[in-house]
């Protein structure tokens, strides 16, 4: 075998020759029942000592572990000038974003202090900036319009969608892939971006309902356009191009700016500023945002009695806020090198909705914008949440009443503009084409679906259809005849690489999926094909050769059987192989099906004289054969169907008479090739 680099060729030779078969011993874990090992958590959990109590209190409030060990001249001014660019953020974006839940501005900044509080407390992510989202401000504003339509106050819309942390299903957001993910942000951004544009262009259309809101807020807009306000269509325009402009110029800058350009800030103070003395609400009807109260509205008990109407639309808020919190934990945790608690993090935005629901909050998650945003700016730890509820606080104390005749239409823009990122995303699209098709594909269906029909079923539906794709996948998985490597004990797949050597007397067939009950079938017919032979088939076929023979032998005369065709059949039948190998590297588990597919195999093929044998299978695998009776009694059979290594088996049977004892054949499988493999030391 040789080897070959830029500067030297190695000549190494293998002895390939017959070895003897083996059977490495298993280790004996010790088998603990369910309910002893229930007794050991229970008594574990419900021990109480100072110990334990102060244990459970550490990791349930984890500031009280990193807190003690603040290093304050390293980590404070970067944690305060984070916090206070956050702050400044926060207050247009909360805003703003009460137009998209269907409540008043007060309400956003709520929720926007107490979240930022008690993620203080209770989050394990240095990073992770809490608030308002866009996702779920839209998914919230659409629960509250349809509650008003059945004729509730607006009082209890507001009071009762809060209740969504209780219901966090954070096991659910394993399922949702990253092409889920990016897919769902990107058509509730179109909805979202479709929701705004009466605001734009200052027209009264009801807010759509039900399924279809893209399409039919879209028509009513054609249907009202007649009815544009000059003075928003201007001031958005303008607006837009202000924002724009700032975003692109930041971006590009970003290395040269030490914090981020406060543009929202200075367009809403602007604006407020032009819209208060240029009277635009008085003398061109502009909207307005109106009275905004300052300080804080008493806590009151949510109205418990509207949980059941609620239940369902919490399912999709819960999961869809969970899973941005945790994959943006995480994230950020990889990039600076620290690890985050996933269950935990399950607590803390679990908590930033139940807590705040006392004091007329909506529901909140991470955001990716200002997360980016925070650590860019210098943050190293949380403190920097405290200053950025600090900032809100001053706002909601005594600046809030300036806002007053701040325009609805500039709050829009800045919800427009911050869909930025992602509505970019259809620019990726021939990258992750490119990239992987099955992804793209789910990325598409998860898109159209959140716009076109409702972002709930949007993502419902990308992730069944993900779910979907990954069982098709399996359903119909790659299969392979391997061919051995020149003067090695290495195989690999003849349709893929040249100079590949066959097997005699042997075929060595690879399945790369795990074998269950949706794929025995595909798994049956590709060995069947792939092998040229068909075993059940083969044998019926046989059988009618030897009844033919004896009742030639007898001198009888077949009925519709001329001499040429009893001359052909009482040939015997000849089968170029006696010995099938499969690679079971891929196979992953074996449920009931698969077992007795293989079974059946062995059974089958044994029938005509050809040995079935199993290679490189994990021990999951193994102990399902086990349990299933395929070696036979006691495993008597298990060394000689059982095989840790293909060339193992190809050795064992060669070693047995069960291949041909002409030498390995060195003429290359004739198939056509598409990557030549050879062995390269960098």
């Amino acid at each position: 075998m040789k080897f070959h680099c830029q500067y030297l060729e190695l000549e190494i030779f293998m002895d390939i020759g017959p070895s003897p078969s083996f059977l490495m011993e298993r280790k004996v874990h010790i088998q603990i029942s369910g309910r002893q090992i229930i007794k050991t958590k229970l008594r574990k959990s419900c021990s109480c000592t100072t110990k334990r109590l102060k244990n459970i209190v550490m990791n349930f409030f984890p500031v009280l572990q990193w807190l003690p060990k603040y290093h304050c001249r390293e980590y404070i001014w970067g944690d305060i000038m984070s916090g206070v660019v956050i702050g400044i953020i926060l207050v247009p974006q909360a805003i703003a974003y009460s137009l998209l839940a269907g409540l008043k501005p007060i309400y956003s900044l709520y929720t926007s202090f107490f979240a930022n509080i008690i993620y203080f407390l209770m989050g394990t992510s240095r990073h992770v900036s809490v608030g308002i989202f866009s996702l779920l401000s839209l998914m919230v504003g659409q629960v509250v319009d349809r509650e008003l339509l059945l004729g509730l106050s607006a009082e209890c819309g507001k009071e009762c969608y809060v209740l969504m942390g209780v219901f966090r299903l954070g096991f659910v957001s394993i399922y949702l892939s990253e092409s889920v993910l990016d897919g769902f942000a990107t058509g509730a951004s179109l909805t979202i971006l479709t929701a705004q544009v009466k605001y734009l262009i200052g027209i009264k259309i009801p807010r759509s309902q039900g399924h279809g809101i893209f399409l039919t807020t879209w028509i009513n807009i054609f249907q009202n356009i007649s009815q544009a306000n000059l003075c928003d269509v201007i001031t958005s325009v303008v607006c837009i191009v202000v924002l724009v402009a700032a975003k692109e110029l930041g971006d590009r800058y970003k290395h040269k700016l030490k914090i981020p350009l406060p543009t929202e800030l200075v367009v809403i103070v602007v604006a407020t500023l032009v819209s208060h003395y240029g009277k635009l609400n008085e003398v061109y009807s502009s909207s307005v945002s109106g009275a905004i109260p300052t300080g804080f509205i008493p806590p009151q008990l949510p109205n418990f009695n509207m949980m059941h109407r609620v239940a369902l639309d919490a399912v999709p808020l819960a999961i869809v806020g969970f899973a941005f919190t945790i994959s943006l934990s995480e994230m950020f945790a990889k990039k600076y090198a620290y690890t985050v608690r996933a269950n935990q993090e399950m607590f803390a935005i679990g908590f930033c909705n139940i807590i705040p629901s006392f004091f007329h909050c909506f529901a909140t998650s991470a955001a990716l914008a200002k997360t980016l945003v925070k650590s860019s700016t210098g943050c190293q730890t949380q403190v920097s949440s405290v200053i950025s509820a600090v900032v809100v606080l001053l706002v909601l104390l005594f600046l809030a009443p300036l806002f007053y005749s701040l325009q609805k239409c500039v709050l829009a823009c800045i919800i427009i503009v911050s869909l930025r990122g992602a509505l970019r995303k259809f620019r990726d699209v021939p990258q992750r084409y490119h990239m992987n098709k099955v992804d793209t594909l789910v990325w598409c269906v998860t898109v159209f679906s959140s716009a076109l029909i409702s972002t709930e079923m949007g993502l419902l539906i990308g992730v069944l259809f993900s779910m979907l794709c990954i069982v098709v996948r399996t359903q119909r998985p790659r299969t392979a005849l391997l061919g051995q490597i020149q003067s090695t004990a290495f195989y690999e797949d003849d349709w893929e690489y040249e100079s590949l050597c066959p097997v005699p007397n042997a075929k060595i067939f690879r399945f790369e999926a795990p074998l269950y009950y949706a794929n025995k079938d595909f798994f049956l017919k590709s060995l069947y094909r792939m092998t040229g032979l068909d075993p059940t088939l083969e044998a019926a076929k046989r059988k009618k050769n030897e009844k033919k023979q004896k009742e030639g032998n007898r001198g009888t005369i077949v009925k519709g059987l001329d001499q040429a065709d009893t001359a052909l059949h009482l040939v015997p039948n000849q089968v170029d192989f006696q010995t099938i190998i499969i690679d079971c590297s891929s196979v992953t588990f074996l449920d009931t099906a698969g077992i007795i597919t293989l079974k059946e195999i062995l059974n089958d093929y044994t029938e005509l004289k050809i040995a079935v044998l199993l290679a490189c299978c994990n021990p999951s695998v193994i102990d399902s054969l086990k349990r299933a009776g395929y070696f036979g009694k006691d495993c008597k059979k298990m060394h000689e169907l059982l095989f840790y290594s293909i060339h193992g088996a190809v050795q064992f049977a060669r070693g047995r008479k069960l291949l041909a004892d002409a030498p390995p054949s060195h003429v290359p499988m004739s198939h056509n090739k598409r990557v030549p493999l050879s062995f390269i030391i960098p």
